[in-house]
């Protein structure tokens, strides 16, 4: 299993727009600047976050980006839902495949334990967590 570019992106995005102090939010392209990121393909990341309620502009059409909630109520759960249906790490564990072997198989317990975990692992972590974690890196590398 990997996790998409635009997942990657989005979380490193949405992480940069928390730790911004502006009243008025961050822009795009200083988003786009600091994360190395190109501003064509932040716009498809910026639009994901907004659909999914986890950003929105400051104020009016010269303001920046700001979350939608505190950082310590976004999950990286929401972050990745935003760009992803869900996690399935195996094709039999999706609601929309038919397998031949299902209630013969002793390996998708496995699988769904594994992907269960993950889901769980994502939800127990949140942007507040990532904020404390890239705060004490910066002071590091200061």
């Amino acid at each position: 299993m990997k996790f998409s570019t635009k997942t990657r992106y989005g979380v490193r995005a949405i992480l940069e727009i928390a730790l911004s102090d502006s009243e008025n939010g961050i822009y795009q392209k200083d988003i786009a600047k600091n994360q190395n990121i190109s501003y064509k393909y932040l716009d498809h990341i910026i639009t994901a976050l907004k659909v999914a309620g986890l950003v929105t502009k400051a104020g009016g059409r010269k303001s920046g980006y700001i979350l939608t909630r505190k950082p310590e109520e976004i999950t990286i759960n929401d972050i990745h839902n935003a760009f992803e249906p869900g996690v399935c790490v195996v094709d039999c564990l999706s609601n929309s495949y038919h397998c031949k072997r299902e209630g013969t198989c002793a390996s998708k317990g496995f699988w769904g334990q594994l992907n269960k975990t993950i889901i769980e692992y994502l939800k127990s972590t949140t942007l507040k967590d990532l904020m404390d974690k890239q705060v004490v890196l910066d002071d590091v590398i200061i």
